[in-house]
């Protein structure tokens, strides 16, 4: 029998991964055999851990994993990750079942599963839509405030206009990025012409 490798994650910096990690150990995977990403989402499959855990599962080994929705949050990526280590001779352990796409009962459990983790995402996303609808129409939602007060990008304005100062200086002046300034130019610009 091969080596078990594990691969856990989370969506969010703020979450913990311990929980994982034990489960991963008490699944008879070493500690430096565990694979993270954090703050990663499962609907991205553009995540270095994972890539890590798939790089380092050679033929007879097993992927561990807590749960599906940890692998993949929607089906046709839990299918391709599925068949993917099918194909390399790779066996994937959810939870410390063994996935077995020859058995029927095994293929439609996974499925099953698959359809859940992406209908939760789903949800999540929906929620989330939701809650910032309801949030915007309150007037608690404004976006991302401006880093210059209304008082601040008029003197800058005015400071560019007057031509003694370039567009570095103003940078430093108001200890802002190049975009920042320009943005607020353009702005100007864009309502003494409206």
């Amino acid at each position: 029998m091969g080596e078990l490798i594990g691969y856990a994650r989370c969506s969010t910096v703020l979450q913990d991964l311990t929980a994982q990690r034990e489960i991963l150990a008490s699944l008879g995977v070493a500690d430096d055999r565990i694979y993270l990403d954090k703050g990663l989402t499962g609907t991205n499959r553009s995540r270095p851990g994972l890539d890590q855990a798939l790089a380092a599962v050679r033929a007879g080994d097993t992927l561990v994993v807590p749960k599906l929705d940890r692998l993949a949050r929607s089906v046709p990526d839990a299918r391709d990750i599925g068949d993917t280590l099918l194909a390399r001779g790779i066996r994937l352990s959810l939870g410390g079942n063994i996935y077995d796409p020859a058995d029927p009962m095994s293929k439609m459990f996974f499925n099953m599963l698959a359809v859940f983790a992406e209908f939760e995402a789903d949800l999540l996303k929906m929620r989330t839509r939701e809650g910032m609808a309801i949030a915007r129409s309150k007037g608690k939602l404004k976006g991302k405030q401006p880093k210059l007060s209304v008082r601040q990008q008029a003197e800058l304005v005015r400071m560019h206009a007057s031509g003694e100062y370039s567009i570095a200086d103003l940078m430093e002046v108001f200890t802002v990025g190049r975009a920042t300034v320009y943005r607020v130019l353009d702005r100007a610009k864009a309502q003494q012409s409206a």
